[in-house]
């Protein structure tokens, strides 16, 4: 700036006595804008079509708040547990997963909708020309901090959103329902204690291949489609070089048309049941401690994966690989299912199987290690 410029500036005492749009003018003649145009959005205040534009803006905010609302109450109270088929409350149930979408949705559509409407009928759309500069990199100086604030302030004064009441209170109401539905989310997952039975098949420690009681045998069972249809697997269903997903089946559950749908909706019953081939099988590596977990050729891994708990839904038969399609890991059945690439840092947990004196391939016991992804409380 030229010396000349300088003088023009003013001290310090008189840039505190400026109002507000002497210090919009001084800020746009230093940063070199030329207003162009700054209409007001509304000439003539207090018009029939002014207060429906308001109205409708405060509509779209309140539709929000009520939206986020049902949120919360449809997150908390509405009925989460699982239902099988034909059973009383499963079309509640259906619907939990649907009323959550739909209802934050709403909320936040509704929400956008309110602020671009009040930024289209509100807010000035002042046509301005600018010449801008870095100051050499020195930082803004006192006067542009000043100039600048006045700016904000004065487009807020503009857009009259401080007189506007309604406007404020929707908004509000839609903000504050939309927050407590985002506080809610994290909140929610505390509700259900995962520590209230540490010792049963629904803790953190153990799955659903637990058995319920001292000598129970735990069957590998197939998924037909049919949750009432029961089909055990034997040694010989599966070729070499072969794997399929297996289920525990229980015989105390035959009878039971709940627990025989519930055991495909719990994400730590899928278990990958892999039968190898013969040359591979001899060069197996077994973990320590785990030496006896397989029978034979046939090995039995989570499909929980170790990363973030993704279904590992994938086996290359040629490189006996386990392969997580979320993030890319891989895992060695060759190696007692350790990871070789991808974020994985261990191995999937293996379960314990053997054959028993009906032919059939059943569960030792449960993991002896917990699946899926670390927690505060894992060692390992």
């Amino acid at each position: 700036m030229s010396n000349e410029g300088q003088q023009d500036l003013p001290s310090d005492a008189e840039l505190a006595e400026m109002d507000r749009d002497q210090l919009v003018k001084l800020g746009g003649k230093l940063d070199g804008v030329e207003i162009v145009d700054y209409p007001e959005p509304w000439p003539v205040k207090g018009t029939r079509a002014e207060k429906r534009a308001e109205r409708i803006v405060a509509l779209w905010f309140a539709i929000a708040g009520i939206a986020g609302l049902a949120f919360v109450v449809g997150l908390i109270w509405w009925p989460w547990q699982y239902k099988a088929p034909n059973q009383d409350g499963t079309f509640l149930y259906s619907l939990y997963t649907p009323v959550l979408g739909v209802t934050l949705g709403i909320t936040i559509l509704s929400l956008g909708i309110g602020v671009v409407l009040y930024t289209r009928k509100f807010v000035p759309h002042e046509i301005a020309v600018q010449q801008r500069s870095d100051n050499e990199g020195k930082g803004s100086a006192e006067i542009d901090r000043k100039t600048i604030v006045a700016h904000l302030e004065d487009a807020g004064v503009r857009s009259t959103i401080g007189r506007r009441s309604l406007v404020k209170r929707s908004m509000g109401f839609a903000g504050g329902a939309l927050g407590l539905g985002l506080v809610g989310l994290p909140v929610a997952s505390f509700i259900k204690d995962p520590w209230k039975d540490s010792n049963g098949p629904d803790s953190l420690w153990h799955t659903a291949w637990q058995p319920q009681h001292e000598g129970e045998v735990v069957y590998m069972r197939r998924n037909t489609g049919k949750s009432s249809e029961i089909r055990l697997v034997r040694p010989e269903d599966l070729d070499a070089g072969a794997m399929e997903t297996v289920f525990p089946f229980r015989e105390s559950d035959r009878d039971n048309e709940e627990a025989l749908s519930a055991v495909f909706m719990r994400s730590d019953a899928p278990v990958m049941l892999i039968r190898l081939r013969p040359e591979d099988a001899s060069r197996v590596v077994k973990r320590a401690g785990q030496e006896d977990f397989n029978f034979g050729e046939y090995y039995a891994y989570t499909k929980v994966c170790s990363h973030v708990g993704c279904p590992t839904s994938l086996y290359e038969q040629r490189t006996n690989r386990i392969l997580c399609p979320c993030h890319q890991s891989q895992f060695d059945a060759l190696h007692y299912a350790k990871p070789i690439f991808g974020p994985a840092t261990r191995a999937l947990a293996q379960l314990p199987i053997t054959v028993n004196e009906e032919g059939y391939l059943v569960a030792r016991g449960d993991f002896i290690e917990p699946v899926g992804p670390a927690f505060w409380e894992r060692k390992s």
